[in-house]
């Protein structure tokens, strides 16, 4: 497929406000595209070269396109004072003043300040290029990733020049919408408003002409987080077969589901935990429970191969080991001490799911949450890894010597897991106990609470390793907090946008911003409008936070009433711990309900949108 045909189906789904009709548009591209195209086609129309798991980043601010597209501009001036015009009477040269490309730059910004979206300014300057120069290359998608791919990869001496260069030739290259488009990728602004789980329809309303295979292609995301890679060998499994087959359905799912699960070096979409009140409701509904210690760390997937780790075609990892959040990014650069972790494991491969928690090398005390996500300070990690040591406390194992185990029982996946290390100082067996009692269940929370921990979490004994809030395989019970509010627990909302501050806040760019919570469809629903409890530090960090993640329009799978509309919309990307006192009825808000007297609690950078509250868990604070 042309990029340009690509492109303008990427510009369709911008105008597109329904998600549903975004549902068929795509259906309609995956099946246009072929096998080569489409992992890289899946990346594409998420902004991105690669999987949300593999950090692979252009490093191009948008100072650095406008670099880019000043190069284009200057050229294009040039070109056009060549041109001789004749007419009847006279030869005319039009009238050319040589920039110096600091001015070109100068106008540009000035634009690019007065629209805000650098894609806008692109279109613009490439349709101005183009009534000088004639567009004579029509690239394919597969050409223009290789362009993309050879910026991104471009490093050491000299790389910004060279990638501000190869990206000003590329946009000459191509049309006026694909280089929208290209400009928004390479910034990391692209942001359609879909997400991963509208693909997944699509790819099924694109196979089968309905939603009948979702949950096939969801249950196979989250054993392995590809959506590329899912695409490719669900849409190739789906064309080897005959569809007038009787049993295409089946016969496609069988291979499907025996082709596609997990692999070493990609993460699976972790567990996460419901919530209950009490030990006796617990035990009432779970039965006998493996209890843990509920830490106040950093969610931790490890993943190790002996044989080292093959992550991407063609693309091998220098490491034997790597580390994921629980919303899959690699975090293996903030963790030297993963060298130790691949050095303890008696196995062959495996995958660890783990909290990582920083602790006083004197006392052997546990760390709070904020000292331990110090270490995401990528240029300071040497320097914070002595200060702050970090330990793995392991809690399960997924795969173990080229096996899943996320159908094996829970009690089993202990056993299997009790052979892969001993425990040292850097990693550790996370202690539990077995019980069906209540009182033994409260007092472990208790004695957890007592040490420093946030409670205990409970895990079914039987069961299976199910990623998500599922069912009630995974329970927590957190109790009041000094700083946590009335309420049993804090709550993680969803930035939706933000209101211009007046006053003194006016000197923040910020006053307050509205926060919503989850429902079954992933829609979201406001919950509180926040404006109180933050420090000077956090109103800066807020307003540096939101300012990357702008949008211009209401997000589709965003519930506001008008009267709450923000000044500014952002994508649904930056998820906040929130107190509150209580959560009282609301005519107001979408939810149906609002927090009285929210404030901030932290912004938590390890969590993913889709991870936050739900309505339905708001029954449980």
């Amino acid at each position: 497929m042309l990029f340009r045909e690509f492109s303008q189906s990427l510009e369709k789904l911008e105008r597109t406000p329904s998600r549903l009709e975004m549902m068929y548009q795509l259906a309609d591209l995956f099946g246009a595209l072929n096998e080569k195209e489409m992992a890289k086609a899946s990346y594409l129309m998420q902004g991105t070269l690669v999987p949300l798991y593999f950090s692979l980043e252009f490093q191009l601010s948008v100072k650095m396109v406008i670099k880019a597209l000043a190069r284009v501009n200057s050229g294009a001036k040039k070109l056009e004072a060549q041109v001789v015009v004749t007419n009847l009477f006279e030869t005319v040269e039009p009238e050319y003043k040589d920039l110096h490309l600091d001015e070109e730059i100068k106008i540009i910004t000035r634009r690019y300040k007065k629209n805000g979206d650098i894609g806008n300014i692109t279109e613009e300057i490439i349709s101005e290029y183009f009534k000088v120069v004639k567009l004579t290359k029509n690239l394919s998608i597969e050409e223009v990733y290789q362009e993309l791919s050879d910026i991104a990869l471009d490093s050491g001496n000299g790389s910004q020049e060279r990638k501000v260069e190869k990206l000003s030739k590329l946009l000459m290259n191509l049309d006026e919408v694909s280089a929208k488009f290209v400009s928004r990728i390479v910034i990391g602004k692209l942001r359609l408003g879909f997400s991963a789980m509208t693909i997944l329809d699509a790819l099924s309303w694109s196979v089968v002409g309905s939603k009948a295979h979702r949950n096939l292609l969801e249950n196979a995301y989250q054993k392995r987080a590809d959506v590329g890679e899912l695409a490719k060998s669900y849409i190739k499994t789906a064309r080897e077969l005959d569809k007038n087959d009787s049993n295409f359905l089946k016969i496609l799912a069988k291979r499907f589901e025996d082709e596609y699960s997990v692999k070493v070096g990609i993460p699976v979409i972790p567990a996460l935990c419901q919530r209950l009140n009490s030990s006796e409701e617990i035990i009432e509904k779970m039965g006998r429970v493996i209890v843990e210690p509920k830490y106040d760390g950093l969610r931790i997937q490890i993943h190790y191969s002996k044989d080292g780790l093959k992550i991407l075609e063609n693309v091998d990892s220098a490491n034997n080991i790597k580390a994921f959040t629980r919303s899959l990014e690699d975090v293996t650069h903030m963790f030297p001490e993963l060298k130790i972790v691949a050095t303890s494991l008696n196995c062959e491969n495996c995958i660890l799911d783990a909290e990582a928690i920083g602790y006083q090398k004197e006392s052997g005390n546990l760390l709070p949450f904020q000292e331990t996500i110090t270490r995401k300070r990528k240029h300071l990690v040497a320097e914070q890894s002595k200060k702050v040591p970090i330990r793995f406390y392991v809690f399960d194992c997924l795969y173990l010597n080229d096996k899943s185990l996320l159908e094996v029982k829970l009690h089993d996946r202990k056993e299997l897991l009790r052979s892969i290390f001993l425990d040292n100082e850097t990693i550790s067996y996370t202690k539990s106990i077995e019980t069906a009692d209540p009182k033994m269940l409260r007092d472990f929370h208790g004695k957890q609470l007592g040490s420093g921990l946030e409670g205990a979490v409970m895990k079914q004994i039987n069961s299976h390793y199910k990623s998500g809030r599922k069912g009630w395989q995974w329970v927590k019970i957190k109790e009041e907090e000094g700083t946590s509010g009335k309420l049993k627990d804090t709550l993680d909302l969803v930035v939706m946008g933000y209101y211009a501050g007046k006053g003194k806040r006016s000197q923040f760019g910020v006053g307050a911003f509205l926060v919503g919570v989850l429902n079954d469809k992933q829609e979201l629903k406001t919950i509180a409008k926040i404006g109180t409890g933050l420090t000077d530090k956090q109103f800066v960090e807020l307003k540096n936070r939101v300012d990357l993640l702008e949008t211009d329009h209401k997000p589709e799978n965003y519930e506001v009433e008008k009267s709450l509309f923000p000044d500014v919309w952002v994508s649904p990307e930056l998820v906040v711990e929130i107190a509150a006192d209580e959560i009282t009825k609301s005519p107001s808000h979408t939810a149906g309900v609002a927090l009285r007297f929210p404030r901030l609690i932290r912004f938590r950078d390890d969590k993913n949108w889709i991870d936050a509250t739900t309505i339905e868990e708001l029954e449980n604070f």
